[in-house]
């Protein structure tokens, strides 16, 4: 290879990105700059000549607001790619727009990304592809239960077991972590999406109203709860009357959106008891003293700390600003190199 002074010194400063990259948002994180980019995963196209109109926030707003002509779609379902080109675009714009914002836009990032612990090899490589394509000098892959618990601050590089929960759009993770690895993890794809599935089938089967998915999310922030409430209240529900085709709006209950959405947090829990379950016996006394730490978007969800505790007679808590866990992570582990698996170090970091 010849060496070249401008790929030298692209090298040296270029710098170092973090990348959540979410089935509900995608967070971006530049070492020395913090987190830059926090932007829905939504992309508006316009289908005649594929060209993109929108990334981001803009986009999520015209989510079933378009003519036939352009569509607001999401690259990711259950926390992998469902379009590549997509994806490899919406990652080009987060990234240059992460360092514009920071400042630091000579030369090419070294980027981290983490990935579901449960995605395939195929679904590893193309997250990996549509990283490099999209300007990425150096990419590495993380899973994403180690980098939540790196940016929850967990101890995971010490013998002591910890235990993290993150709850995404997409999928659910849970990992019991210990000497800079993963000893149980499980992953289940019921997670934010589909507690918002859940609200839109209550009001279509309980109230004959059809709602879309931006409106289902803003009623699960607006009421949806995992546990009583100290203050239980009304909610206002609107949209078509499947009779009529005409707006109609009901006032619902907080008992009433805990009860529909009660399958999707019962799943959740579910996995959370099956890791603790498999979890060697000389760990448990540790994650007692410790707790298990939510992390996610779905962590917010209000009284899911204390649904969670009652489950598994296990402490448990909202890590430090939950939603960003990840990312946190993701940035961390490109200076703690212990974090990232070496069969994932040899098959996916290198070079352009």
């Amino acid at each position: 290879m010849v060496w070249s002074p401008l790929a030298w010194l692209s090298g040296r400063f270029s710098p170092d990105v973090g990348i959540d990259l979410g089935t509900a948002n995608t967070l971006v994180s530049v070492r020395g700059r913090g987190i830059v980019v926090n932007e829905p995963s939504v992309v508006a196209i316009n289908r005649i000549d594929q060209s993109i109109l929108a990334i981001g926030s803009q986009a999520k707003t015209m989510v079933g607001r378009t003519p036939t002509h352009i569509v607001a779609t999401r690259p990711l379902r259950d926390g992998v790619i469902s379009d590549f080109d997509v994806t490899a675009r919406m990652l080009s714009h987060f990234i240059h727009e992460a360092l514009r914002r920071s400042g630091m836009a000579f030369g090419r990032p070294r980027v981290t990304v983490g990935t579901p612990s449960g995605a395939t090899e195929v679904e590893k490589r193309a997250i990996f592809e549509a990283t490099r394509s999209a300007g990425a000098r150096e990419v590495h892959l993380i899973e994403e239960p180690i980098a939540a618990a790196i940016g929850a601050g967990l101890p995971i590089f010490e013998s002591t077991g910890s235990i993290v929960v993150d709850i995404g759009g997409g999928t659910t993770e849970v990992a019991v972590c210990s000497m800079g690895g993963m000893v149980v993890s499980s992953s289940t794809r019921v997670a934010g999406d589909e507690i918002d599935l859940a609200i839109i089938s209550y009001a279509r089967q309980v109230h004959n109203i059809q709602i879309g998915e931006a409106s289902a999310e803003q009623i699960k922030i607006a009421g949806g709860s995992a546990f009583p409430l100290e203050d239980e209240h009304d909610v206002v529900l609107s949209g078509r009357d499947l009779s009529t085709s005409l707006p109609k709006i009901v006032n619902v209950t907080t008992v009433e959106l805990r009860d529909a959405i009660s399958g999707a947090v019962s799943s959740i829990l579910d996995t959370v008891v099956k890791t603790m379950e498999n979890t060697p016996a000389e760990l448990i006394p540790d994650i007692m003293t410790q707790g298990i730490a939510l992390a996610g978007g779905g962590a917010n969800l209000p009284g899911l700390d204390r649904r969670m505790s009652q489950e598994t007679k296990f402490p448990v808590y909202r890590a430090e600003s939950p939603l960003t866990c990840v990312v946190r992570g993701c940035a961390e582990a490109l200076t703690e190199t212990r974090a990232l698996a070496p069969e994932m170090g040899r098959a996916y970091a290198g070079r352009r």
